[in-house]
């Protein structure tokens, strides 16, 4: 049987797998979350590469695409072992630096696309199986090429995408591989470590080696049935008769042998198989998703900071400026609720009119002692304010400035109040319509500790006094 037979039975064998259901889980939870982005034009804005990657998770899952990247030093025989899967010379075997210059994968159809936010593009030759299904080797450049950053970046990027890894070596493994196989294991991939190159050693040495990598250099990263030794391009000595009748030995490449590698791979192709393609797709989906969530709420944030802000010191404006005390309250409440359903918009969760009420009620009790003092603070300043305002003709205009001052003072106790309250339901609609684990009480104790009341209450003096200055000028 060939090596394409026994690579189509095992991506053939996925229907029997008891992971199908797994499977389609993973793409409705992948499809429903690029559905549900809910990205404005500015928060989409330079998050194009991570969609794109979004993107293709999905089409990878639709179309049971299986990953496989190989990683290892320059001249470790990378290329040498995947065309010898392969069975043809596809990718570039060489032994100087920078042969493989970008991610290179191998299809029976050479195709190239770029690697959304990573360096070059990546030759795509995959193995067809049944279906659309495909298995795809990736090539990958040397782990001690020149450049490094960027080629650790793009080896990374690769790795996080590949459900699964193969790190090869040709001997003891070396301080710089020891890292670089130490870092690629964090990623939490099934991995495979190969132990290329063995004829080149005598069996004993050979046996020597194999047992060092597996008792000592890696024995806290990989176990025993996760490492294989190959010979992926082995040079055999012939005997060739020369003219003059005189035998010579001459080195020439051999069969390749890889027969273990190959059955590992079907191994864990076979007992693996959709759930691994699953699996990885929503783990690097979800690490997109949560860099592309970062960036939405922290424009969001920033916008909610500005709209709160315009909503406190319009609250704190009506306030000064309206003399009748029952006026005075029912202007706050309606600026608050107002503000709930700007907010609200903002991320995505409009509320009904009634909605808002409900929150903003739920909010107050939640404050305690912070809406009494509000309370309590606007009914008697605002009753000062009433004598001080009818007293402005009596004075001739004397009484002007306490009246002033204690508007002042009133619109800044009912800001802060309000300040509060759209932090709090910011906070709710930010974490999805929800308080947490913790309950409302909690969540609006931690949201008023958090608040330097002081720092608040002297902002909104400063800019409500110019405006009543400017008003009264």
């Amino acid at each position: 049987m060939t090596h394409l037979e026994d690579l189509d039975r095992a991506i053939f064998s996925f229907s029997e797998i008891q992971a199908e259901i797994h499977y389609k889980q993973a793409q409705d939870s992948l499809r429903s979350l690029i559905g549900n982005l809910d990205l404005n034009a500015r928060e989409r804005s330079g998050l194009e590469p991570d969609l794109d990657r979004l993107a293709n998770f999905l089409d990878k899952l639709d179309r049971a695409i299986v990953q496989i990247a190989a990683f290892g030093m320059v001249g470790r025989g990378k290329s040498s072992i995947l065309n010898a899967l392969l069975g043809q010379e596809v990718f570039t075997v060489g032994p100087l630096h920078g042969v493989t210059r970008t991610a290179d994968c191998a299809d029976w159809h050479l195709d190239r696309e770029s690697i959304p936010g990573g360096e070059g593009d990546i030759l795509r030759v995959a193995l067809p199986g049944a279906g659309n299904s495909q298995i795809q080797l990736i090539d990958t450049p040397g782990i001690d090429e020149v450049d490094g950053e960027t080629r650790e970046a793009l080896a990374r990027e690769v790795a996080q995408r590949a459900d699964l890894l193969l790190f090869i070596v040709a001997g003891d493994l070396t301080k710089v591989e020891f890292d670089a196989l130490s870092r690629l294991r964090e990623v939490g991939k099934p991995m495979i470590l190969i132990f290329n190159k063995i004829d080149q050693y005598p069996e004993a040495d050979r046996l020597s080696i194999y047992e060092k990598i597996r008792d000592e250099r890696v024995r806290e990263l990989l176990t025993p049935d996760e490492i294989v030794m190959v010979a992926a391009s082995p040079l055999v000595a012939i005997a060739v008769r020369q003219k003059d009748g005189s035998l010579k030995v001459q080195r020439q490449p051999g069969a390749p042998q890889i027969q273990d590698l190959k059955l590992k791979i079907l191994e864990i192709l076979h007992r693996e198989g959709k759930s691994l393609v699953a699996l990885n797709s929503l783990l690097f989906a979800d690490e997109v998703n949560e860099r592309v969530l970062a960036r939405k709420f922290s424009i969001r944030e920033a916008a909610a900071e500005q709209l709160i802000w315009r909503g406190v010191i319009l609250k704190a404006t009506a306030i000064a400026l309206n003399p009748v005390t029952a006026i005075d309250l029912l202007t706050g409440a309606i600026v608050d609720a107002a503000l709930i359903l700007s907010l609200s918009k903002l991320y995505g969760l409009p509320m009904t009119d009634r909605s808002s009420w409900n929150l903003l009620q739920k909010i107050a009790l939640g404050m305690g002692g912070l809406g009494a003092s509000e309370l309590l603070a606007n009914l008697g300043l605002s009753g000062l304010k009433s004598l001080l305002g009818l007293s402005v003709p009596v004075t001739g205009g004397g009484a002007i400035a306490p009246y002033l001052a204690v508007a002042t003072t009133q619109a800044g106790v009912a800001g802060t109040s309000s300040y509060a309250i759209a932090k709090a339901a910011q906070f709710y609609l930010a974490n999805g319509a929800s308080w947490g684990p913790d309950g409302p009480k909690a969540a609006i104790a931690r949201i008023l500790d958090s608040l330097d009341e002081a720092s608040i209450l002297s902002r909104i003096k400063q800019e409500l006094s110019a405006k009543l200055v400017i008003r009264n000028s």
